[in-house]
């Protein structure tokens, strides 16, 4: 798992790889648990080695809103751009599957950027991604229906696990999608009468044309 994660991304700099094994503390999470809160001080950013984090932005009103997913060979670039400049994180982020994480202090991650320009390179790639997620984000918000946006992340996360059944609840989905339970089960309902999906306990399956 080592080598088939960040040799891909770092194959340039075998170096660069060794340095961020021997800087970096590796550490293993579950499903639900949140590695980064919101208004916590950033000492060091998260490199996704296996698994799976969401990155959510709550609401005035409470309401949370999916932002990203950060997946294998990933880091977090809101965690990135808080700590260089000692700010405190504008986002939480979350264990979407049994992940298992190295954490790179702030202190190796501005002396790396001096160092090596493979590394540099690896977060302006990561912050280019991370612009366009969010512009899809605020173009969904604002163009788009909710039984649209709720299609494209049942879509995302099928896409995401390689399955078509999705393990979920209506509320979780509602959460992630910045509005209501009830909203989210009637959709579901519609989209089921429609044959795009079929409901179960916590779980939908989609149907082969999504």
């Amino acid at each position: 798992m080592r080598h088939s994660i960040l040799s891909s991304e770092f194959s340039s700099s075998q170096e660069l790889m060794n340095k961020l094994y021997q800087n970096g503390i590796r550490k293993t999470y579950q499903e639900g648990d949140v590695i980064l809160d919101e208004n916590a001080s950033i000492r060091s950013i998260p490199i996704v080695m296996k698994g799976l984090l969401k990155v959510i932005r709550t609401e005035e009103d409470g309401r949370e809103i999916l932002l990203y997913y950060i997946k294998a060979g990933e880091s977090c670039i809101m965690s990135f751009l808080g700590g260089m400049h000692n700010e405190k994180s504008i986002v939480k982020a979350e264990v979407e599957e049994e992940s298992e994480i190295l954490f790179l202090p702030m202190d190796k991650v501005t002396l790396f950027i001096k160092e090596y320009p493979e590394w540099l390179d690896y977060i302006f790639r990561l912050y280019h991604k991370r612009f366009e997620e969010l512009l899809d984000i605020i173009n969904a918000i604002a163009f788009k229906k909710v039984d649209e946006r709720l299609l494209n992340l049942l879509g995302k996360k099928s896409e995401i696990s390689q399955s078509k059944t999705i393990i979920i609840t209506h509320e979780q989905l509602a959460n992630e999608l910045g509005t209501v339970r009830v909203v989210v089960s009637r959709l579901l309902k519609q989209l089921e009468d429609s044959g795009q999906l079929k409901l179960g306990r916590n779980k939908i399956t989609l149907s082969d044309s999504i």
